[in-house]
């Protein structure tokens, strides 16, 4: 039994050593060829590879040319005109000290925005209408204009005109009273109120910084926009 399967293998053997060398191939018996043409044109050889970059077509002339840079625009710092006010006479001496101290020169100033003083020619007060209007028909005949003051305490009453100082109105009464005018004098219908305002045409960012340190002595006063 053993010598059957023995020899069976070596017949075996046998057979496969013959088919691989291609002996049976009478037989259309035999391993395919590995060194057939077509076979070995398939086959991929890393040493013939090459690595081959594609040339780059040129710009046109339009896209070479580069774009202009785009420029760059520095920032220019907000500029305001601010005022502060009001304030009185005593107080902006006060406050002018510590401006020329702490901001540069020429950067504020101090503008007054009140009712000047007005000084008239008075008559009056008078007792009824009826009397008022007889003075007003002397004042016609005379040649010489005349209105109602504008302050209310002074009414019923007739002004011959309006000046900014004592001595204008003084000087004017005595051309009148030359004219034969009587009982007429020299009042002070307004005087001069103190209105002072602090005002800096061309606030920066550092100037804005500086005026915020002299808040304490600005009296309480508000930073506005110039009207």
């Amino acid at each position: 039994m053993l010598r059957t399967l023995a020899l069976a293998l070596l017949l075996a053997n046998a057979v496969y050593f013959a088919w691989g060398q291609g002996l049976l191939a009478a037989f259309d018996l035999a391993p395919a060829r590995q060194s057939e043409p077509e076979r070995l044109a398939q086959q991929i050889r890393p040493e013939a590879m090459q690595l081959t970059v594609p040339e780059t077509a040129p710009l046109p002339p339009s896209a070479a040319v580069q774009a202009p840079p785009v420029p760059v625009t520095a920032s220019i710092p907000a500029v305001s005109c601010l005022q502060v006010g009001v304030f009185t006479q005593a107080q902006a001496r006060t406050l002018r000290r510590r401006l020329q101290a702490s901001l540069p020169e020429g950067s504020w100033s101090f503008e007054s925005n009140g009712d000047s003083v007005r000084w008239i020619i008075y008559m009056g007060k008078y007792v009824s209408k009826d009397a008022m209007n007889r003075k007003r028909e002397v004042l016609q005949n005379m040649g010489l204009p005349f209105e109602p003051p504008i302050s209310p305490v002074l009414n019923p009453g007739l002004s011959l005109g309006s000046f900014a100082s004592q001595a204008e109105a003084q000087e004017a009464l005595g051309q009148m009273n030359q004219r034969g005018l009587r009982s007429a004098r020299v009042m002070l219908e307004r005087p001069e109120l103190p209105s002072l305002w602090l005002k800096l045409p061309a606030v920066d960012a550092s100037l804005r910084t500086q005026l915020d340190t002299l808040k304490p002595q600005l009296a309480g006063k508000a930073v506005q926009s110039c009207a």
